[in-house]
């Protein structure tokens, strides 16, 4: 094993530790500014050579830390074993950095690393000996071609700031690194959808979703995605008939989004990029140009290392927005396309690279390009895992991933992408419930989503009418408030408790979420702005709290459909104050009325 030391890097000693092999190392390091600094590892080899087994690895003390933050979290925001074993991040899983911070949400040590497209993995375990933490940045994890060159730079904070100022400076430096520019965002992307997959699945038809169109777009929505169904007549789910794409189920697709578009909708439509269903044609034409053959998906994956490969779903693309006048895609199952030691193995024989993931960045880098010279304000939608850095120049719209009926998961998902996604459109998953739901219920599944952008897949014409008129309520609320929620300053408070309370706020207001049952919402010093404090729980009251004599306020307090229940004006004090809010409710304080 080969041990070098770096210099001192604000207050770290960092190693690059492991067998060098055939290749040199050079290590430097930068201050930035007091608790900012980067340390840059650079490996060379005379010759193409297998990539080293190295990582880099320093120690931190724990000092105030209770929780953690990764994109890999999930629902466990300790700093236990799963920290100590890390996660992985590549081009399309994850993001390689990590936060730990203290109970109050001050930062105490973030961690990110400039290659967002190779396999790494990042760790922070907890050392029991010395209560330090181990933390590490592993290079090289799936299995790589020989190389001659490799550079890496590790971003070191431990800056006295909320954790969310950390990933927020984070996803800037990325943004700001060659070849990691994100791609525009039109603002279509950024208002409400309709989603065709929790309503009909695949059993979908132009005349139902034209139906819902009608009723949607009245609320608010402003584009249809139109899911998996549309390209087979099979309906028993798997992904067994993708590959042709020849839309068998609907039989006129450019009349169908033409209709779409005469009800002033966007349409999207949905591709699983990689996966050539084992009963298409190009099953067999694709032969010996698999990455694998999934049993469980019913389709081989398609290796992007071939050209032909990549030009023959760029193509797919092309032809749908010519022929069909699309407005996006949702790409989905990128996350599929993987290195493994198998594939790793196999190279030349047509294929131009020898990387998966410089093949699979080729693909993304040229369907982007290639869309957006027909139509530039083109839409492209991915999903949870595969929302990192470098997928912002591939795609505008970050979605959650798939968690039906679970209002606190897309919540959590939600804020998760926003933490790091800057200007590209967070959308959560889609929104469903049951008919049968209380509507008080049925609103928590709006009010969990409201810092990201709304995609409805329920039956508008099957749903109760007191279902439609909260969602009317609260997709005008969005709409009105869309500056506050989406633009202004984030503040989503305590992920360790899966984010119960969540501020958001302009120059003119203040829009705090609160999803804690007894949750205190601490306002701070909201001055002149007018606050909007959502009840996203099923209690009858919510609690403030402000640091300043607010004088006379004129509260207006409304039921989830929009109702007002009750109106007075009051004197805010500093301290605590407890209101009557309905379950779903909200409560306006300003001057003035609404």
């Amino acid at each position: 094993m080969t041990t070098t030391p770096i210099l001192s890097a604000d207050p770290h000693e960092i190693r690059l530790e492991g067998d060098l092999g055939a290749f040199r190392a050079e290590l430097s390091t930068e201050r930035l500014e007091p608790g900012l600094s980067t340390v840059t590892v650079t490996l060379t080899a005379g010759r193409p050579a297998a990539p080293p087994n190295v990582k880099l690895a320093w120690r931190h003390p724990n000092i105030d830390i209770q929780a953690s933050w990764t994109t890999a979290s999930g629902w466990n925001r300790g700093i236990t074993y799963h920290l100590g074993k890390g996660f992985p991040s590549k081009a399309t899983t994850n993001a390689p950095v990590l936060c730990l911070y203290s109970q109050s949400g001050a930062n105490r040590l973030t961690f990110a690393a400039s290659d967002a497209l190779h396999g790494l993995r990042c760790a922070a375990g907890v050392d029991e000996e010395t209560a330090e933490f181990q933390c590490s940045v592993a290079l090289f994890t799936d299995p790589s071609p020989p190389i001659e060159r490799y550079e890496l730079t590790l971003r070191l904070d431990t800056r006295e700031t909320p954790y969310y100022d950390a990933l927020y400076g984070v996803s800037e430096w990325w943004a700001s690194l060659p070849g990691y520019e994100p791609c525009a965002v039109p603002d279509l992307a950024r208002r409400p959808m309709y989603s065709t997959w929790y309503s009909f699945h695949q059993t979908l038809t132009p005349e139902s979703v034209l139906a819902q169109c009608r009723l949607a777009k009245p609320l608010g929505c402003d584009a249809v995605i139109v899911d998996d169904g549309w390209q087979t007549g099979d309906a028993t789910r798997g992904y067994a008939y993708c590959g042709d794409w020849r839309s068998e189920r609907i039989s006129d697709m450019k009349g169908f989004v033409r209709a779409v578009h005469d009800e002033g909708m966007a349409f999207l439509l949905w591709y699983s990029v990689p996966f050539i269903g084992r009963h298409s044609e190009a099953y067999q034409t694709f032969q010996g140009k698999f990455l694998a053959d999934s049993d469980h998906f019913g389709a081989g994956i398609l290796d992007p290392r071939f050209p032909e490969a990549r030009e023959y779903l760029i193509g797919i693309y092309e032809r749908a927005l010519r022929d069909w006048d699309l407005d996006g895609f949702k790409l989905d199952f990128v996350d599929s396309i993987g290195d493994t030691a198998e594939a790793a193995a196999r190279t030349g024989d047509g294929r131009d690279y020898d990387s998966v993931s410089e093949a699979a960045d080729r693909l993304l880098t040229d369907v982007m390009a290639r869309l957006r010279a027909i139509k530039p304000d083109i839409m492209i939608e991915f999903r949870q895992s595969y929302i990192g850095p470098l997928m912002r120049k591939y795609g505008n719209l970050f979605r959650a991933g798939d968690c039906p009926n679970d209002a606190a998961a897309n919540r959590i998902r939600t804020l998760d992408i926003r933490l790091l996604c800057g200007d590209t459109a967070a959308h959560a998953d889609m929104l469903m419930w049951n008919a049968g739901e209380p509507v008080e219920a049925a609103a928590l599944q709006f009010l969990n989503v409201l810092f990201s952008v709304p995609q409805i897949s329920v039956l508008l014409d099957r749903i109760p009418s007191d279902h439609r008129e909260m969602l009317r309520f609260w997709m005008s609320f969005w709409t009105a408030h869309r500056d506050a929620l989406l633009d202004g300053r984030l503040e989503p408070l305590h992920p360790e408790q899966m984010y119960p309370l969540v501020l958001a706020s302009t120059d003119s207001k203040l829009v705090a979420a609160i999803y804690g049952e007894g949750a205190l919402a601490a306002l701070g010093r909201p001055g002149e702005r007018t606050i909007f404090a959502v009840n996203g729980t099923r209690a009858a009251r919510i609690a403030l709290e402000v640091l300043e004599d607010l004088g006379e306020r004129d509260l207006q307090i409304f039921d989830c459909r929009g109702r007002l229940v009750h109106a007075e004006r009051r004197a805010l004090s500093a301290g605590l104050h407890a209101f009557a809010v309905p379950p779903s409710g909200l409560l306006r304080c300003g001057r003035g009325s609404a």
